[in-house]
């Protein structure tokens, strides 16, 4: 960390994380997709948006903390492997995408959330001793190309109102 400033505004996005998070579980999607385990993935915007203001360092201790505290608060040590395997291949594909000339926000956000997918059916892979899960994999890519467009989109959105305020983070 460089700063206390840093270091606290780390600690603010991952208490947003996990509040988007724990929203997010209060209207599961089960009703509307008939897909299980699918989520939009609300917290993702809080890493887009660590990501593009602190860097990967901070925006990946955001999202550690966010997965270890998640999964400690929910009572569910057994998710932490799918959340932190899926957490970190999104967010080295993010730190790739957003390299890239011409990829926005967008593109790294949908990026991500494919990448999370894949991540989250290698943990199963792992997880089940087989290969059974791959073929859930293109069922679940064009639901990560929707929810990884809304979470790019809202982070856009974000970073535009906040690039009339003022403030600057860095």
């Amino acid at each position: 960390m460089r700063s206390i400033r840093q270091l606290t505004l780390c600690a603010v996005l991952t208490a947003m994380a996990l509040a988007l998070s724990y929203l997010e579980n209060l209207f599961p999607l089960s009703g509307a997709i008939a897909l299980p385990g699918v989520k939009i993935g609300l917290a993702n915007i809080v890493t887009v948006f660590a990501l593009y203001v602190l860097g990967p360092g901070p925006a990946a201790l955001v999202l550690t903390a966010r997965c270890l505290l998640g999964s400690l608060f929910a009572g569910n040590m057994n998710a932490l492997f799918f959340s932190l395997l899926g957490g970190f291949c999104a967010m080295g594909t993010m730190m790739l995408l957003r390299r890239v000339r011409g990829i926005s926000v967008y593109g790294v956000s949908i990026g991500g959330a494919a990448a999370h997918n894949c991540g989250q059916v290698a943990a199963a892979m792992v997880t089940l001793g087989n290969s059974a899960p791959l073929y859930y994999l293109p069922v679940l890519l064009p639901v990560g190309v929707a929810t990884g467009a809304v979470t790019g989109l809202v982070s856009a959105c974000l970073f535009q109102a906040l690039s009339r305020t003022g403030l600057h983070f860095k």
